[in-house]
Parts: C-alpha cells; sequence; structure tokens
C-alpha cells in the first residue's frame, strides 16, 4: 500500500458551516453515549465534502467534536484512500481506474491525456486551478471499462475522445451526463438489449400468462401428447398381436398328409435291399458312413489292406 502523508501545505484553520455542523451532531447522536467515535467516517467524509479534501486543522476539529485523540483520527483519514489527503481541483478531482480491465480496454490513454490536460503528475492542480487527477485501483464498472469516477458519479465507456469532451464539459460548467458514454443504458449489451425484448411482456397482456409460464403449459402439453402417443402404439400392437393368436386357433396349420401303409411297408423293404445306405445326417468323413462302417483298414495309397 502506498504511503500517505498529509499536504506539506495546510490552512490554518477549519470549520464546519452551520448546516454540516448540525447534521454531524444528528450522525453523533445515532450512537450511544461514549461510542460517538463509530461517526468519525461519515463526518470526515462530509469534511472533505465541504472543503474538497481532508486538512491537518479539519482532523483536529473533528477528533475534538468526538473526544477521540488526534492521532485516532489521523489514522483512519491516512488509511482510507477515499479521503484526499491534498487539495484537488475546484471543479472536479478525476479518479481514472487503472487496474487489468480498463487498462485492456484504453486506461492508459486516458492517463495520457491527464498528463497533458491537467498534470504530468497525480495530486496536482492545474494551471487555472480547475482539476486534478489520481490512479486508483478498481472501481466497480469492469463491464463498462475504461472508466473514470468523479465523486460521486461514474463516466464510463470512455475514448480518448469522449474523454476529452467530457473534460471539456467539467471546465465550462456545463451538465454531465453520468453513467456509460456510448448508446446503452447501464451495463446492458452495445447497442441495446437482446433479451426479454418483446412488447407482450411489458403491456399487461401476458399478467398470470407470462412467457416461462407459456412455455411450461406448451412442455407439458407436449409431454402428454407423446406419452399418449406411446400408450396407444402399445394398445394397437397388443390387439393385433391378439387378432393373430385368435386367428391361428381358428385356421390352424395343415396337418401332414398320412402316408399309405403299402408306401410305409415298401420302404421298410427297401431299407433290407441296401442295409448300407449313407446316413446324410452325417459328415462323409464319419467312418460310419463308409459302406464298410469303417471295419476295413484302408492304408494311405487307397488300397484295402
Amino acid at each position: 500500500m502506498s504511503v500517505r502523508r498529509l499536504a506539506s501545505e495546510q490552512p490554518e484553520s477549519f470549520a464546519f458551516t452551520p448546516e454540516n455542523l448540525a447534521w454531524a451532531e444528528k450522525q453523533i447522536l445515532k450512537f450511544p453515549t461514549g461510542r460517538q467515535a463509530s461517526a468519525v467516517i461519515p463526518i470526515l467524509w462530509r469534511v472533505q465534502e465541504q472543503e474538497g479534501w481532508v486538512s491537518e486543522p479539519s482532523i483536529r476539529f473533528v477528533g475534538e467534536l468526538l473526544d477521540m485523540p488526534y492521532i485516532r483520527v489521523l489514522e483512519i483519514a491516512t488509511f482510507y484512500t477515499m479521503f484526499l489527503l491534498a487539495p484537488v481541483g475546484r471543479k472536479a478531482h478525476i479518479q481514472v481506474c487503472g487496474t487489468t480491465p480498463c487498462a485492456l480496454r484504453g486506461a492508459g490513454d486516458l492517463l495520457k491525456v491527464c498528463r497533458s490536460r491537467i498534470h504530468a503528475e497525480p495530486f496536482h492542480v492545474s494551471a487555472n486551478g480547475d482539476l486534478s487527477w489520481e490512479e486508483v485501483e478498481c472501481l466497480g464498472a469492469c463491464v463498462n471499462a475504461p472508466m473514470v469516477q468523479i465523486v460521486p458519479d461514474t463516466y464510463e465507456d470512455l475514448t480518448v475522445d469522449s474523454f476529452n469532451t467530457l473534460i471539456d464539459d467539467i471546465e465550462a460548467g456545463k451538465p454531465l451526463k453520468p453513467g456509460p458514454q456510448i448508446d446503452r443504458f447501464m451495463s446492458m449489451p452495445v447497442g441495446g438489449p437482446r433479451v426479454l425484448v418483446s412488447a407482450e411482456l411489458y403491456d399487461g397482456s401476458m399478467i398470470g400468462q407470462g412467457a416461462g409460464l407459456a412455455a411450461a403449459k406448451d412442455a407439458i402439453a407436449a409431454r402428454a401428447k407423446a406419452a399418449e402417443e406411446a400408450k396407444a402404439a402399445e394398445e394397437a400392437k397388443a390387439a393385433e398381436e391378439a387378432r393373430a393368436a385368435e386367428a391361428a386357433k381358428a385356421d390352424p396349420a395343415p396337418a401332414k398328409e398320412p402316408v399309405a401303409p403299402a408306401v410305409e411297408i415298401q420302404g421298410e423293404a427297401d431299407k433290407e435291399k441296401v442295409p448300407n445306405q449313407v446316413d446324410q445326417s452325417k459328415p462323409a468323413s464319419d467312418p460310419s458312413v463308409r459302406p464298410d462302417a469303417g471295419k476295413v483298414e484302408v492304408a494311405q495309397s487307397g488300397k484295402k489292406e
């Protein structure tokens, strides 16, 4: 963390305006007796809003107001970087975000503009006393990088040209437009929204029948229809199988024609005449199908021994 010290040149004294003093006293009443030190941060912030920065006399003033040791108030003022410890521009103190997202999107070019138009070094007031600048850590608008903060607002989606225009408007006292400096609202996609753009979502015609509800109803109906079709297909298949079974019972397959007794007798007689008839159910390599039923050995030459 950088070393933070009070400015070398300090005013002689500090005092709240009557309105700010009344506001500070109300802040103190928010805390129990003896715990008024809890109001130190908001009161220091009101000091900065009034003066533009937190001076050494203002730190002593806050310590006396809250019955706090001076060193404790100094510790708080120097610890929190939101408190500016040196004079800043009368019209604006520009805080340029320099962390990774903004750096990748052109924060370095914005810092060059600050050095050329305001002062070569941060925390120095411009020649006319209107502006000052510093580089800060992430300011939480990474999606709209690069950006700067001029308390209490941020100015985002900056380019060198739009940043120069912003500085011109500050010096001219023109009203500023906080937020994105391009054609988009807040953090919407560049060019406008891409989802939830149907007019029916916003004209009241779909109250109770939103797009999500309609989609859910359609999905439920589609699933029910698919289930009914599957059930009907199963029932049709079962009915077809039942009809086929009934048809088989009513018209059984024709039986084999009976063999005439004379034919059967002749067949048996033929078997006696050809006792070594080859059994077609066995392979030819089986010795049992040979005419000699494998009882005669045959040499490799093919001659019987």
